[in-house]
């Protein structure tokens, strides 16, 4: 838990409109966590330069047990998030970067509705860009 607040404690004591959720399965079991932020609001942290859409959200989770991949858990995780995004309609795409090696992670994003654009380079290395447009 620590991990998680240092990694959480920046973005949540600025002005970003960062959300971060820890995902819930049967209402009870937590089993990860998800987190949605505007890219273009990153721009002090030397992430996502070239984007100015105030509508594109970025998300990234992870699921917290190992035992519990490959059973379809981060499918619906981002689906049904995804899903929820969408219901703003001020929201025009959203955005996810896993790496280029993390061929579950990309798997998973491609089952949800992301296609590949392209590689990128971030501040955390090399990322495979991927976007879901809104439904049409």
């Amino acid at each position: 838990m620590d991990e998680i607040n240092e990694w959480c404690s920046p973005a949540a004591n600025n002005r970003r409109q960062d959300l971060h959720y820890i995902a819930i399965l049967g209402g009870r079991d937590p089993v990860g966590f998800i987190q949605t932020y505007v890219p273009c609001e990153c721009h002090q942290d030397g992430w996502w330069l070239d984007e100015n859409d105030p509508g594109l959200r970025g998300i990234d989770q992870f699921l917290a047990n190992a035992e519990q991949l490959g059973r379809g858990l981060g499918t619906r995780l981002i689906r049904a998030f995804v899903h929820r995004l969408f219901e703003d309609p001020s929201i025009t795409r959203i955005q996810s970067d896993p790496a280029p090696a993390n061929r579950r992670a990309i798997r998973c994003y491609e089952k949800a509705g992301f296609s590949a654009i392209r590689e990128i380079l971030t501040p955390d290395g090399a990322a495979l860009l991927m976007y879901c447009d809104r439904p049409r």
